[in-house]
């Protein structure tokens, strides 16, 4: 499909995209579950382009609807969002551009939906498609229910010609049925549901005994120098220390969580998307509420409470199908501190948050392939044995050893001091400490004190997680104290042979790339040099447009820029994630600095090239949007005008005016300066500064000016520059 390439820069669909697309165009109710990076927004962005009416998106999270909507109008697609935290005049301009119909999208909460003067807004025009997106949230048994989302069922009712979709990337078959119920899904009318793999190939997953928590993290951030990422805490005091102690370090950090007062939460927000912080230090029961596809690793300070929160936070790391890392510091005192913060007075909502967090402990303890248990929790079944990508596959099988003595030492101890003590006491007894508690109850006379000294005492709570992983003893409720299995019996009597590892084999010193599966390895090895140069470029465009740097492009696109080096459209355009719009808006920066480092180091031709994947049509520079809008403001028409002739903002028209100058066109008329919102005083000063520093760079002058000028601004002024002065390219 040409909206694919043109308008998103893909050059084909993800697994199931292009099903699910098709479904939803023939206006059948569709539910799509599909991992975190797999692709879903695209599934309900790419059909809005094709109907004639409004998508409605129903998003939770008043952050990610911005995002969604500052990514779309980088690709030229006109979204607005209707929230709270708009100021009143620019709800009442997206009011007036979907009663317009020059809306596509419009993102908005499931409490603001419901509302009589948004559904009275929305029945005078029409509405080809309502896409509910975190549906898991409908659902009771969900990791993350919420009771407005029930409301929704009754929204479908006021648009029935509509469309609905629900999207999720965690929702476990009872999830999905109980989605099904609520949203009135009838297979009598076409209804599908689509359930893609959850296997995120690309990261590497591992979990790590907690032992001493700041130290393991600073050993993790030194294998992730320059990576953006996330850390998650149990709570907002264990997130405030921890981010204080990294930033003493002098490492970028900043909190996230509920208690920051939301003038803070938002800016700490804003660092952290826009690159200018590195890491986020965040509370698990807080949602980011975030796109940001460079995240490189996420790093589980405590224990999730649920597979689901799990796997969805893990699922931030690594958008951009670039490898990532994801380590989770395991402990069993976080258990009852979790389960304290689950309860509630719903007895029902109890059980659900307790077997979930069981789940998690189970996934935390397991020796086997960790990828394969998380998708047979979501029932995806048929994952090999070994996936390569976790601590437990990745372990040197040399490392395994017979530790059936071991095993026989602790079982025996347990039995004989009546079943009742945690596996401190235990270990106290077989390393022949000389505890209050240990001569109280007499252990001092058993035969198993001292028998242990041997190991460490870090060896031996080691071994005690794998014996209860492994069964032979399990946790008593109430207070902790471990009791034998039938199984254990077999070891004690010599029947069963116990293989296991007498120290953690969750070590930091394999970097990421050196476990890389190789199926996520799908480009040769691009310049770093150039990749940072594309890195700060992109920096530099993104602070002058105000959006997010991945909103101008993803890493993956720039792994390809410092690939193949693209230096003409046809090539430019033929790179991951660059559409028309792009091309255009960026294209002559990107290009220009990589001709500039291709000349310096004596790169001429690229040995390899990457294929085409779509016929791209070569047009002439007559052709082209630039030189059009050129054309038009040269014969005298206005910019605003020019911008409603070609649906773009007037920012937009700018951007193209500059470009065209840049092909060799004079600017020969100077009512761009007609658009200009600063003082006249002001205009003179930035003059100045351009006649001072140039015009080819405009942070030198937005930084002389003390940024009293905003860049928009900045752009306008570099024009009526160009023009007073008579300036050719």
């Amino acid at each position: 499909m040409e909206i694919l390439k043109t308008v998103f820069g893909y050059d084909d669909f993800r697994p199931l995209q292009k099903e699910i697309i098709d479904h939803i165009l023939e206006k059948k109710d569709t539910l799509v579950v599909l991992p975190t990076g797999g692709g879903k927004s695209l599934c309900f962005q790419l059909p809005a382009l094709v109907f004639d009416g409004l998508t409605i998106v129903v998003s939770p999270l008043i952050s990610l609807m911005k995002d969604q909507v500052d990514q779309l109008g980088e690709m030229g697609v006109s979204a607005v969002c209707l929230n709270s935290s708009l100021p009143a005049e620019q709800y009442r301009h997206h009011v007036s551009l979907i009663q317009q119909g020059r809306v596509r999208l419009l993102y908005i909460a499931p409490e603001s939906l419901v509302r009589p003067n948004l559904l009275e807004l929305l029945h005078t025009v029409t509405v080809d498609c309502v896409a509910i997106d975190e549906a898991h949230c409908i659902s009771a048994w969900g990791h993350d229910f919420r009771p407005e989302y029930r409301q929704l069922a009754q929204i479908r009712q006021q648009f029935p010609k509509a469309v609905c979709t629900a999207f999720t990337a965690t929702a476990t078959p009872t999830v999905q049925k109980d989605i099904q119920t609520s949203l009135g899904f009838s297979r009598d009318n076409g209804f599908r549901a689509f359930i893609g793999s959850f296997d995120r190939k690309n990261l590497v997953i591992r979990v790590m005994f907690k032992d001493n928590p700041l130290q393991q993290t600073l050993d993790f951030l030194a294998s992730h120098k320059d990576d953006s990422g996330i850390i998650y805490c149990l709570s907002r005091k264990q997130v405030e220390n921890l981010s204080n102690q990294l930033a003493a370090r002098g490492f970028s950090v900043r909190p996230y969580h509920a208690g920051l007062d939301d003038t803070a939460r938002d800016r700490f927000q804003t660092e952290f998307i826009k690159d200018d912080v590195r890491i986020m230090v965040a509370t698990i029961a807080f949602g980011m509420g975030i796109d940001k596809p460079n995240v490189r690793f996420v790093l589980h300070y405590d224990l999730p409470k649920s597979v689901e929160n799990y796997y969805q936070e893990i699922g931030r790391a690594g958008r951009d199908d670039l490898d990532a890392e994801c380590l989770l510091l395991f402990s069993h005192a976080d258990i009852p501190r979790l389960k304290s913060l689950v309860t509630s007075q719903d007895e029902q909502r109890n059980r659900a948050a307790w077997f979930h967090l069981e789940d998690m402990v189970r996934f935390a303890e397991a020796e086997d392939c960790r990828k394969k248990r998380l998708l047979a929790y979501f029932g995806e079944t048929g994952a090999q044995d070994d996936c390569g990508m976790c601590d437990n596959c990745l372990a040197p099988k040399e490392q395994v050893q017979d530790i059936s003595i071991a095993a026989q030492k602790f079982l025996s101890c347990v039995k004989r001091t009546g079943e009742r003590f945690g596996a401190g006491h235990i270990i106290d007894v077989l390393r022949g400490a000389e505890t209050k508690k240990i001569f109280q109850f007499r252990h001092h006379q058993l035969s198993t004190y001292g028998i242990g000294k041997d190991l460490s005492k870090k060896q031996w709570f080691y071994l005690s997680r794998q014996f209860q992983s492994k069964g032979f003893v399990q946790r008593e409720d109430n207070y902790g104290g471990l009791t034998l299995t039938p199984e254990a019996w077999g070891v004690l009597k010599g029947e069963t042979k116990v293989s296991g590892l007498l120290d953690s084999r969750h070590k930091l010193s394999q970097p990421v790339a050196e476990t890389t599966n190789a199926e996520s390895a799908e480009l040769p090895a691009h310049h770093p040099d150039l990749f940072e140069l594309l890195r700060q470029k992109r920096k530099e465009l993104a602070d002058e447009a105000g959006v997010p740097p991945y909103a101008v492009f993803p890493d993956k696109t720039l792994v390809e820029m410092a690939t193949f080096f693209p230096r003409t459209d046809t090539d430019f355009l033929n790179t991951f994630g660059v559409g028309q719009t792009k091309l255009e808006k960026y294209g002559p920066a990107f290009m220009a600095l990589i001709r500039d480092f291709c000349t310096a180091h004596a790169i001429s031709e690229v040995t390899e090239k990457k294929p085409p994947a779509f016929a791209i049509k070569e047009s002439s520079p007559k052709d082209k949007r630039h030189f059009q809008v050129g054309q038009l403001y040269h014969e005298g028409a206005f910019i605003t005008d020019i911008a409603g002739q070609f649906h773009v903002k007037p920012a937009t028209v700018i951007n193209h005016l500059y470009r065209y100058f840049q092909d060799g066109n004079p600017i020969s008329s100077g009512q761009v300066i007609d658009i200009c919102s600063i003082t006249e005083d002001l205009q003179i000063k930035a003059l100045k500064a351009f006649e001072a520093h140039g015009y080819t760079l405009l942070k030198p002058i937005f930084e002389d000016l003390d940024r009293e000028i905003p860049y928009s601004e900045l752009h306008i002024l570099r024009l009526y520059y160009l023009y007073v002065n008579k300036i050719d390219a």
